[in-house]
């Protein structure tokens, strides 16, 4: 008898996945110069793509060139060249499964030495206490700055379409500006996009809609959505619930749940307080509760690294198994699945007392790693947290220097052109 977790997944789109597997997005920090797609993540993807899952979800491709998560991420808008996200859709097609492009705006999650902007839906910074220094102080988003970067998104998911990929991935989870909008602790408008929980979904509702509309019927829409953002007052899983009843008129294809932000980081499992550890498995619980009334196909992500684990969250009624670090460190981890192996390897476990610090270090092994596999070397996991920290930290710095030069010169580009 066949598993489940090997039994194909039909889409609203007509899309069908070969089994229910699928890489969850990953932050890379591999942009190459002008922030694409270069040899690394070339590389990277496509040994993924021989690894046995029926989907990879890029991390995420950040929509506005003077707003990204990190001086490393990749940018597709208006004005990237197409051919190497051309390259990137055939590298990550190579073993015959599907590929989304994950696409991102971080709203008020942008570093202070970031060069650009930090916007917000109101001006709400990021509190990580004595940490918080760390983050820009976001302004207030205007009606026309909203509405520029709700077509933003289109534009970034039409060109996804034509450079190969067979979906995007809308990122309203883990604080990133569409989940601040979401948050009533975040958003404190009064206007159109602040208030009522239908209110504060309208910017995610208009990215979709705009999406949709630029992208072929064919062409896959999923939106990843917190669970729940696990800060007490904050965004629960009753408005999730909410929010993908809204989703499923609109031609979404699925729903992808996680939970967390920078403050409170349950993405990384280590969630705020004794009380949210109890609703996460990482978030099996709430996804089951979820998806007895969902009308759209879910995909559970995080802390995925067994089948049988793996086997439970479909019993549960969710569609999709999100993996992420796992295949960090074991990229073929869903072939072995098929032939019955398991990984046998993980990460060092980081204990550290502060939070914010440890989510951060937890992040720097697993970028750790992908930064061997894109070089062609295996990965590590053995790695010390603060190796990884620090490294990364090095490597961070040298990128953004680059990233400042670049978008220095696109500035100074952009009045040449429209006068010439």
């Amino acid at each position: 008898m066949i598993s489940e977790l090997f039994s194909p997944l039909h889409l609203g789109s007509g899309q069908v996945l070969d089994n229910r597997i699928a890489k969850a997005a990953m932050e890379e920090n591999l942009a190459d110069a002008g922030q694409l797609p270069g040899q690394e993540l070339l590389t990277l993807y496509r040994r993924w793509s021989s690894g046995g899952a029926g989907l990879l979800i890029t991390g995420n491709v950040m929509v506005h060139a003077e707003a990204l998560t990190g001086p490393a991420g990749v940018v597709l808008d208006e004005n990237a060249p197409l051919e190497p996200f051309t390259e990137w859709a055939k590298a990550g097609k190579a073993g015959g499964g599907k590929l989304w492009m994950q696409i991102n705006h971080p709203g008020r999650q942008v570093q202070s030495d970031m060069p650009g902007v930090v916007w917000g839906p109101s001006a709400v910074g990021v509190d990580l206490g004595r940490l918080s220094s760390r983050f820009g102080r976001p302004v207030a988003m205007t009606a026309a700055q909203i509405e520029a970067t709700v077509t933003r998104f289109a534009v970034t998911a039409h060109r996804a379409e034509k450079a190969g990929f067979d979906g995007v991935e809308i990122h309203a989870a883990h604080g990133y500006l569409l989940s601040q909008f979401l948050s009533p602790l975040v958003n404190t408008r009064t206007d159109a996009w602040g208030g009522s929980l239908k209110n504060r979904a309208r910017m995610l509702l208009d990215v979709v809609r705009a999406v949709r509309a630029a992208v072929s019927p064919s062409f896959a829409v999923a939106v990843k959505l917190n669970s729940a953002d696990f800060q007490r007052g904050g965004f629960d899983a009753d408005d999730a619930r909410q929010v993908i009843a809204m989703l499923e008129p609109l031609g979404v294809d699925l729903v992808e749940l996680s939970g967390g932000s920078y403050e409170s980081p349950a993405m990384t499992g280590r969630p705020a307080d004794a009380r949210t550890q109890a609703r996460e498995a990482y978030f099996l619980d709430l996804a089951k509760d979820l998806a007895r009334t969902s009308p759209l196909p879910l995909m559970l992500t995080g802390g995925i690294t067994r089948r049988a684990t793996a086997e439970t969250v479909l019993a549960g009624g969710v569609a999709l198994v999100g993996i992420g670090t796992a295949l960090a460190v074991t990229p073929d981890l869903p072939a072995r699945w098929r032939d019955g192996g398991e990984a046998g390897r993980q990460l060092r476990p980081v204990a550290w007392s502060n939070k914010a610090l440890a989510s951060a270090a937890t992040m720097a092994q697993v970028r750790h790693q992908l930064n061997r596999m894109a070089r062609g070397s295996d990965p590590r996991p053995g790695t010390h947290p603060a190796y990884a920290l620090v490294s990364e930290q090095r490597k961070q710095r040298r990128a953004l220097r680059s990233y400042r030069s670049w978008l220095s010169a696109s500035r100074n580009a952009a009045p040449a052109a429209r006068n010439a």
